[in-house]
């Protein structure tokens, strides 16, 4: 199989952090990028649904601080059990 070369930018960090994960499952981003794009052919789609996180939803960031302002002001407080006083 001839090959071409993709060239992509991406965070070190996360190069870093992936090459650590990749490399436990035997496996480098060469070979995983290829897994990836041969799901895409394959499927017609992205092996995974993308999706946004939960978290950063604009009724989860309004939530917090919400939930930020009653906790400065003490108020709607509640003891864990897990707490100890």
């Amino acid at each position: 199989m001839t090959g071409t070369h993709i060239h992509v930018r991406i965070d070190d960090e996360i190069k870093k952090q992936a090459q650590l994960i990749l490399n436990n499952m035997g496996l480098d981003i060469s070979t995983a990028v290829n897994m990836f794009i041969k799901q895409v052919v394959i499927n017609r789609s992205f092996p995974y649904l993308p999706s946004a996180d939960p978290f950063y939803s604009e009724s989860n960031i309004s939530h917090l601080a919400k939930v930020k302002i009653d906790a400065d002001a003490g108020r709607n407080m509640v003891m864990h059990d897990l707490i100890e006083d």
